[in-house]
């Protein structure tokens, strides 16, 4: 049982922590739980925790006799699952909340390169009035997308794109048919599934096995006239080799939600390249994100009040 939850005021960084504890009210009262927001830093309001949900880790949260962490992204490669696990406090994600909203952002780089929306917008920015070159827009419909990973994000992507008329090959861990998606491969086909398709966007987990996954080879096999597109994690991407490919035009573009250093440096020349995107780790905003987060938590409250384990566990 949890008699005090916490909120991380970290969790500002996406939503007020009042919206989550508004959220989780009802729950709490059914089940007696205590929910308090922990100012960051705080070791006396977090000891006061058998549970919390952040944005952020601090080390701390090791040694105050916490029971349960919930991270409220689907992404928890910065938590120390080891060390977590040596002390038994058992960890969440926000995995499945997604999907809807990360497709949404997907299916907008897209049009937005298909019909030069970000053009357009750069010439209102200096009141001109132009066409684009004849040979530059394009339809979606016909056009291949790899979908590389196909998790929630993956299949939201998915979904947007088959409706779009659009090709879909997925790259994934074990290669089973999924829903939206036209053919999948798995991991040993991701060059070839890259080479032939249009967009490529990232919707793996960061993990020992997909640090580094696109790489100088992999840039290297897509079409000039192909777009990379993460909403996956920095850390996925060789940043310097995407770099160095579109300074010599080897690829068309780039939609960058993530980066290998957050938030993107004011140096980097992905700022001021036309054919780039660059959003501020915002591809999942969604003015539900705290009530979806706390319907994962609520559930897990509700799981722990009848014995059963925790939603949404990673450790």
């Amino acid at each position: 049982m949890v008699a005090t939850l916490g909120v991380h005021e970290s969790v500002g960084a996406v939503f007020p922590p009042s919206s989550l504890t508004d959220a989780l009210a009802d729950v709490a009262d059914e089940h007696g739980v205590e929910l308090r927001v922990v100012p960051e830093g705080d070791a006396d309001e977090l000891a006061g925790c058998d549970a919390l949900v952040t944005f952020a880790y601090e080390a701390a949260f090791l040694s105050a006799g916490l029971d349960w962490i919930h991270s409220i992204q689907a992404g928890v490669d910065r938590f120390p699952f080891d060390e977590l696990e040596a002390r038994g406090i058992a960890l969440t994600n926000s995995t499945g909340i997604h999907g809807d909203s990360v497709g949404d952002t997907v299916a907008g780089y897209m049009l937005t390169f298909a019909r030069r929306l970000h053009v357009f917008r750069d010439q209102q920015r200096e009141r001109e009035w132009a066409w684009p070159a004849h040979d530059e827009p394009f339809s979606l419909r016909g056009e291949r997308v790899c979908v590389v990973g196909l998790g929630g994000l993956g299949r939201g992507i998915a979904a947007r794109a088959d409706a779009l008329g659009m090709e879909v090959v997925g790259v994934k861990r074990t290669p089973v048919p999924v829903t939206n998606v036209d053919r999948v491969v798995g991991p040993d086909g991701l060059t070839d599934a890259i080479a032939d398709a249009r967009f490529v966007a990232l919707a793996v987990p960061l993990t020992p096995a997909t640090e580094g996954l696109v790489g100088e080879t992999e840039i290297a096999a897509m079409r000039d006239d192909a777009y990379l597109i993460n909403v996956a994690r920095g850390a996925v991407v060789d940043e310097s080799a995407l770099e160095a490919a579109l300074a010599d035009e080897t690829v068309a573009g780039a939609a960058l939600d993530t980066f290998e250093t957050e938030p993107l440096p004011a140096d980097s020349p992905l700022w001021d390249h036309e054919e780039v995107v660059v959003t501020p780790h915002a591809a999942a905003a969604h003015r539900e994100y705290a009530a979806r987060v706390g319907d994962i938590v609520a559930e897990s409250l509700r799981r722990l009040a009848d014995g059963d384990g925790y939603a949404n566990r990673v450790v």
